[in-house]
């Protein structure tokens, strides 16, 4: 049995401190996963040979032969793995030994000679591989990461909408500007995260299974009259993956590319978000739901950091540093194919860990957060600086000769108050109503269509 290594002896902290966070991936991205997978579409192809009329060898198989072939598939279990890698330390090759396996699995009966012949039929290694991975990224997309992603969407669509009438002073480098709410500015982070996540969802996983340099040659040299285009596809397709008919040995990557781009620009609308919650947790626009015997400082008891949003923007930096390399590293391969792309592809679980450790963090971030109504509206009830922009710009609809230079004048570098700026508005030549109108403005009422936007998201 292999030795069990205590968590707090773990390299990499996906696999240590987050060990708990990353469970779903374990059976996708690990070295159990790699081999499940490719026992999967080993066996997979031998069954899709066995229905081809064009390949008259292969008998079709028996309901006994395919409930064997299929319980190789089902029951794959850790020791499966461990034997495939005991058979590995013979051959020094990785997919080998996942046929060889399968071999044994097969036993000696009156059908399975045919089959074992059958096995890795005209592949490449990387036949089998690409589809291992493209099968990893799909499942990892459809059943662990659009899942949280849509969870935290949830969270922040509550938000948005419970606060999407609460006024609040915005900032622009840092210096109050035109009021919005709360509401909105949750919602604004909502439509940049459904316009990626769209964007995430809808990238075609592409497959290979053309032979060794993509041109079937091992196919027709053997069976000169099958469509191997057409046989490929039909396979690939069935798999749940696109199939990419114009490839050297390896597929070119370029859709891992495209997938680790959609998620880094993901991420980086996410460690935009945790910075401004971090810093609107600093202005005590939100308080942090905290558990009783918490500690937030280890000389300061007072302190409740933002840690859940710190450790978010973290984790999303790590997976975009991996995922930009992926994104530049595999589509480049020497002629037909090198070896580099193989080690980088193993690291492809590290950086969704990293995501998924992030968007948890995140999650619990936003779970904790309570707004603080009360400082978010004196904040922005003393800021009638802000309302400069609305009574220049009405000051235009009426003619009134540089009303920017007038306001500008009149706000600029120092303290205004409601009394400075309605006897400003008061002295105004513009109809009588809309004087009024002005004077009836505060900064809290300021906030022109965001609350109606914020419901809308």
């Amino acid at each position: 049995m292999p030795m069990k290594i205590s968590t707090l002896k773990a390299i990499s902290p996906a696999d240590g401190r987050y060990a708990g966070k990353v469970n779903d991936l374990r059976d996708i991205f690990s070295e159990f996963g790699l081999i499940r997978f490719r026992v999967l579409i080993e066996v997979r192809w031998l069954q899709c040979l066995s229905d081809e009329a064009s390949v008259p060898e292969l008998a079709p198989l028996t309901s006994v032969m395919k409930d064997v072939l299929n319980h190789i598939i089902d029951d794959f279990s850790i020791d499966d793995a461990e034997r495939v890698k005991k058979i590995e330390a013979t051959t020094n090759h990785d997919v080998k030994a996942v046929e060889y396996f399968i071999r044994e699995k097969l036993g000696d009966g009156p059908e399975t000679q045919a089959l074992k012949d059958f096995l890795h039929f005209a592949c490449t290694s990387e036949d089998i591989n690409n589809l291992a991975y493209a099968l990893m990224l799909r499942t990892a997309r459809t059943d662990v990461l659009i899942p949280q992603m849509r969870e935290l969407r949830s969270k922040l669509n509550n938000i948005a909408k419970e606060n999407a009438d609460l006024p609040m002073l915005s900032r622009t480098h840092g210096q109050t500007a035109s009021p919005t709410t709360l509401g909105k500015e949750i919602a604004n982070v909502i439509a940049r995260l459904d316009r990626t996540q769209k964007q995430f969802t809808e990238i075609e996983i592409l497959g290979k299974f053309n032979g060794a340099v993509g041109n079937y040659n091992a196919h027709a040299v053997t069976y000169p009259d099958a469509d191997w285009p057409a046989i490929a596809h039909r396979f690939i397709e069935s798999l749940g993956v696109e199939p990419n008919p114009y490839t050297t040995q390896i597929e070119p990557h370029d859709w891992t590319a495209e997938y680790s781009h959609a998620l880094m620009r993901y991420n980086t609308i996410l460690i935009d978000f945790s910075r401004d919650v971090w810093a609107y947790i600093s202005l005590g626009y939100f308080k942090q739901r905290v558990a009783k015997n918490e500690v937030g400082s280890s000389t300061m008891p007072h302190k409740v950091n933002p840690i859940d949003f710190e450790n978010a923007e973290g984790n999303f930096g790590m997976a975009n540093a991996m995922l930009g390399h992926f994104a530049e590293k595999l589509p480049i391969s020497r002629w037909q194919r090198d070896l580099t792309d193989s080690t980088v592809q193993r690291n492809l679980g590290s950086a969704v860990a990293h995501i998924v450790i992030a968007l948890q963090s995140l999650l619990k971030g936003v779970g904790k957060l309570e707004v603080n109504a009360g400082a978010i509206a004196a904040d922005v009830s003393e800021a009638w600086e802000v309302l400069a922009e609305a009574v220049q710009t009405v000051m235009r609809r009426y003619g009134i000769p540089e009303p920017y230079e007038k306001l500008k004048a009149l706000t600029r570098g120092q303290a205004v108050t409601k009394e400075i700026l309605q006897e400003f508005i008061a002295t105004l030549d513009i109809p009588k109503d809309e004087v009024e109108r002005l004077l009836a403005l505060t900064p809290e009422s300021y906030i022109g269509l965001a609350a109606q936007q914020a419901r809308d998201i």
